[in-house]
């Protein structure tokens, strides 16, 4: 009996926290994960774009088969309709966000229309643009156009947006934050000591 129960809880204890929802609306839902070294997490079936704040390793095991990748900070990965499990197999935690998308989508291709010069297009699909927005400590970007979209922060900083009718609106993203912004036209402004670092993901 006492060998029985001490495995049960070791088998137990390799299963990671539930996801924390970070946002849900129509198209998306953001799901916030962290798994300590040797945790596993189910996933749903819904394709989906993942921002990993870590560097690590994982296994995803679906239908029989486990793929290994090891991860850095910033990195961006799009998953196809797929159920199955996420495990850590690094020796500490690993942080991450899944974006599900919650449509089919959309066949329009938006490349690099609207962009600032200084983003970056991660990945386009019927799903949807992610890209990287960098902003260094004290410099402006020129206006630029965005769809309505996730946004993942991997670097906070105290931001400002010059809209084209002269209001000025606040525009703060702390590191780790996750949070959902309209469409818009602007200019941004990173006033802090910190360069901003952030992925964005446009849902189609």
């Amino acid at each position: 009996m006492k060998t029985y129960v001490i495995l049960s809880v070791a088998i137990a204890s390799m299963v990671g926290a539930a996801p924390v929802e970070k946002l849900k609306n129509e198209k998306v839902v953001s799901l916030e994960y962290t798994l300590r070294a040797g945790e596993a997490a189910p996933v749903d079936g819904r394709p989906a774009v993942t921002v990993y704040f870590d560097n690590g390793s994982l296994e995803f095991s679906a239908r029989g088969h486990t793929e290994k990748n090891s991860v850095q900070r910033g990195d961006v990965v799009f998953q196809p309709a797929q159920p199955g499990e996420i495990k850590n197999t690094g020796s500490s935690d690993l942080h991450f966000v899944r974006s599900e998308f919650l449509t089919d989508g959309g066949a329009e291709i938006w490349g690099r229309t609207g962009l600032a010069p200084n983003y970056k297009v991660l990945i386009e699909n019927q799903y949807a643009r992610v890209y990287d927005i960098k902003i260094a400590a004290g410099t402006n970007e020129p206006q630029h156009t965005h769809h309505a979209r996730v946004v993942v922060c991997l670097s906070g900083a105290q931001l400002k947006h010059l809209m084209p009718d002269g209001r000025e609106e606040p525009s703060t993203l702390k590191t780790g934050e996750v949070t959902w912004r309209p469409g818009a036209t602007h200019i941004g402004q990173n006033l802090g000591k910190t360069d901003l670092w952030v992925i964005a993901i446009e849902p189609k």
